[in-house]
């Protein structure tokens, strides 16, 4: 049996929800970003009280099929940026294509319909507020940080770091009092 969760963006959430599940005494056999999957189906009992766990450190079970799309696509597109958006070597609707197996524009349509924006919007502001992080942590330079988000030039992530910001990424820097956005509420 697989359960959807909702809000899992880390490995540390992972942990956390692994930690949750054998609190309520269910052991998992795995943990992914969005999905628990368990040997056995779990008492109605049982789900309510996990439910009420995972809903007080912000997870949720997700049982719709809309809902548990979206979520994939989310987890999809965080693990790009957090931990693979250098190795994308085709585009970001080929790329969901071939994971999920269903048509971008239904995709997109969907997304749209549920989060009130687009596919590309989303996977900018994860993108920026990657750049934000790295730009505090001050350990690359804005050329790396490019290449390692996968911009095809400093200048095209100055660009679009100032259209979503405001700022330029210098000028971010330099201020660095602006907070960084949680993943959870882009």
């Amino acid at each position: 049996m697989k359960l959807h969760i909702k809000n899992m963006v880390c490995s540390r959430c992972k942990i956390v929800v692994k930690s949750i599940f054998e609190s309520t005494g269910i052991t998992p056999v795995s943990v992914e970003l969005g999905e628990v999957e368990l040997k056995n189906d779990i008492q109605e009992s049982k789900k309510n009280e996990l439910l009420k766990s995972l809903r007080a450190v912000g997870f949720d079970l997700i049982d719709d099929r809309k809902s548990k799309t979206i979520d994939k696509i989310k987890t999809l597109i965080i693990d790009l940026v957090q931990n693979k958006n250098n190795d994308l070597k085709i585009n970001l609707s080929e790329f969901l294509f071939q994971h999920l197996h269903q048509d971008y524009n239904t995709l997109s349509n969907l997304f749209s319909e549920v989060e009130n924006t687009t596919i590309e919007k989303y996977f900018i502001n994860l993108k920026i507020e990657k750049v934000k992080e790295l730009i505090i942590y001050d350990e690359l330079s804005l050329s790396q940080i490019a290449y390692s988000l996968n911009y095809s030039s400093v200048s095209h992530l100055s660009n679009q770091f100032k259209k979503v910001t405001g700022f330029s990424p210098t000028h971010f820097k330099n201020i660095k009092t602006i907070k960084r956005k949680q993943i959870e509420d882009l």
